[in-house]
């Protein structure tokens, strides 16, 4: 009998497959700086190693580009590292007019470590915090893309970040265990829950999936699409496999447009968006009582209304004309002078 965390071992076994070898080596040059063999000399990219929680050191590429208003983190699928993406990385820099930041996962490339389910959400937690301390991107002007089993870390992410400015899910999985049959129940020894995790997501989730994928069905990502809060237009790519999305023009077309819409999204829209997710309440009404508690005001204070010398009764409104000062918050209890 297997126990849940043999289970999980034996799933990531099936699930990950980095090159061997890797596609790439990482070294310094004559000046000190950090670069890529096996892939070419870029001015405009940064080679970084980073840290995580666990341990490991991860190498990640970031790839600058003068006109972006926003950056997008990738995380790849599981079969490929970070040499073998380097092109598609320039081609989705130029073409969307983004920064891009793609790392590989621990054990993978030039990465340290062994590729676990968890080392990936530390793989990600490791690389966002590299974005927000190096190059000062805030989740505001940040685009999480996950594909395939990169959509599981990409979405641990996305729903810890309540402002985070969008999501891409490319032929993204519900879960590890879906992949391989048909569950209609979570269970504790399956990976990448996706189909639980979605639910938090509180921006704009964009699923591109091809109709005749035979990796992962293009369930999952239908599935995904209809759970997700806030979820964009999707691309149903018709005939497109699971590796080979990136070869229709579709792809390219809606991926630019889901860019752009998220460019001009306004801090007024968001700032809405966020005020309806956490559903505050309404500003508590002004009593009459002598003693009132403004549990709403901006300053916080215990105020009490003086009485009006004109007026038999007590606290008064018209007590702004009378002699003396009053006590309370001009911005939200009331014009006081």
């Amino acid at each position: 009998m297997f126990s849940g965390c043999s289970v999980s071992s034996l799933a990531a076994k099936f699930t990950f497959f980095p090159p061997d070898p890797p596609t790439y080596s990482v070294k310094k040059d004559d000046s000190g700086r950090l670069v890529a063999s096996g892939v070419p000399r870029d001015h405009s990219m940064d080679v970084l190693l980073l840290d995580t929680k666990h341990g490991t050191k991860l190498v990640a590429f970031y790839l600058r580009n003068p006109c972006a208003r926003l950056t997008v983190l990738y995380s790849h699928g599981n079969a490929a590292d970070l040499g073998q993406l380097y092109d598609l990385f320039v081609q989705l820099k130029v073409n969307l007019r983004v920064n891009l930041m793609g790392y590989d996962y621990s054990g993978y490339g030039a990465s340290t470590g062994k590729p676990s389910e968890y080392n990936t959400y530390a793989d990600i937690e490791a690389v966002y915090q590299c974005l927000q301390t190096e190059y000062g991107v805030g989740q505001e002007d940040l685009i999480l893309y996950g594909q395939s089993v990169g959509s599981g870390p990409t979405l641990h992410l996305a729903a810890h970040l309540p402002r985070l400015r969008g999501v891409v899910l490319h032929s993204a999985i519900l879960s590890g265990l879906r992949v391989v049959c048909h569950v209609k129940f979570s269970f504790c020894f399956d990976i990448y829950k996706n189909i639980d995790k979605i639910k938090k997501v509180k921006c704009p989730v964009f699923v591109i999936h091809g109709t005749e994928d035979d990796v992962v069905n293009w369930l999952h990502g239908h599935g995904l699409w209809k759970l997700a809060k806030e979820p964009y237009d999707p691309l149903w790519v018709k005939g497109g496999g699971h590796c080979n999305l990136e070869l229709y023009p579709d792809y390219i077309r809606h991926l630019c447009k889901f860019i752009r819409e998220m460019e001009n999204l306004t801090t007024a829209t968001r700032l809405e968006k966020i005020r309806q997710t956490l559903k505050l309440p309404a500003k508590a009404a002004a009593t009459t009582s002598t003693t009132t508690f403004t549990a709403n005001c901006c300053c916080q204070i215990r105020c009490r209304k003086p009485d009006c010398r004109s007026c038999p009764r007590r606290g008064c409104l018209m007590v702004r004309c009378s002699k003396g000062s009053a006590y309370l918050c001009n911005w939200c209890c009331g014009d006081w002078h």
